[in-house]
């Protein structure tokens, strides 16, 4: 993937980021402290910090969790709609498809927070009639001033009355939460691996190769820090991080690579299946899988993911 940006000049004041246009609602899980535009008027920069400590992020001995930056580009996203391009905050934003590529070495953790870089040029922003949106972004992430990794992104922003109707009898994210599935089990410790938590296990083994039912827990704040009234998509990444994980056989894996499309709202009182293809390995210690989530019939998502392995 190669990402193209506009000029590095950059406008000199950075502005703050407020919590409520990261679409996030408990401080603790807001990462960005700034933003600037550039002066071609089509790319910004948005600066992030790193925690040392994470329940989730830094789960991965010694290495920050690869979807840091994936969470990382999104709450930029949402910044930058509502800035740079004026999108009301009650719009609905929605990501149709995530591509990202990242380096391992640059992941790992220090004593200190780390200051992340997102350079973001907009290569499509166009209005729709009734106020909705498409829009499609590539990043260009550093890390203290090495490079990080790259992604493309694209999605969508709804005003409430489109969104509604789209939505139907799950537009309300209060009851939609409430009316979540029961949590199914989990894989023991021992096929989780020690990146993954009880807590943060997102697959529900069905008892056949390569097949899961979505595990989805609506207290985990990492994924529901609100309500929702779908399941959002980073639990869609890290699905398909796990699921690369159990067929790797490996003690470790991270995962670098996300090819991601999502062509549907995953409803979180239905069923989720999952089927992955079998494991390919075109290097020594690295993995690659694609997985298929499909609801009530539909195919909902489709994510192909690499992961290193470790011993």
């Amino acid at each position: 993937m190669t990402v193209t940006t506009g000029s590095i000049m950059t406008i000199e004041s950075t502005q703050h980021v407020p919590m409520a246009l990261t679409r996030k609602t408990m401080a603790g899980q807001v990462l960005l402290t700034g933003w600037r535009p550039h002066r071609d008027g089509v790319s910004h920069t948005v600066i992030a910090n790193w925690p040392t400590h994470h329940g989730f992020y830094t789960s991965h001995h010694e290495l920050y969790h690869p979807l840091l930056l994936a969470e990382s580009i999104r709450q930029a996203l949402a910044l930058l709609s509502h800035t740079a391009y004026a999108i009301p905050l009650d719009h609905r934003l929605g990501w149709e498809s995530f591509d990202t590529s990242l380096i391992p070495a640059a992941l790992r953790t220090r004593a200190t927070p780390s200051t992340v870089r997102l350079m973001i040029t907009h290569t499509e922003v166009s209005r729709r009639r009734f106020g909705s949106a498409r829009l499609a972004a590539q990043v260009m992430a550093t890390r203290d001033g090495e490079p990080l990794g790259i992604a493309r992104v694209r999605y969508t922003a709804h005003p409430p009355s489109i969104y509604d109707r789209l939505r139907g009898e799950h537009a309300d994210a209060r009851a939609a939460t409430a009316r979540a599935l029961p949590l199914g089990p989990a894989y023991d410790a021992t096929v989780r691996g020690e990146q993954t938590s009880l807590e943060n296990a997102v697959l529900t083994p069905l008892g056949e190769p390569r097949r899961w039912q979505l595990r989805v827990d609506v207290a985990n704040r990492t994924f529901f820090d609100h309500a929702h009234d779908h399941i959002p998509g980073l639990v869609f990444l890290e699905a398909s991080a796990q699921a690369a994980h159990v067929l790797s056989g490996a003690r470790r894996t991270v995962p670098t690579d996300f090819d991601a499309q999502f062509s549907r709202y995953v409803e979180l009182d239905s069923p989720c299946l999952l089927e992955a293809t079998p494991p390919q390995r075109r290097a020594p210690g690295v993995i690659s899988t694609r997985l298929t989530g499909r609801q009530n019939g539909n195919e909902v998502f489709s994510i192909g993911v690499t992961a290193s392995e470790h011993d």
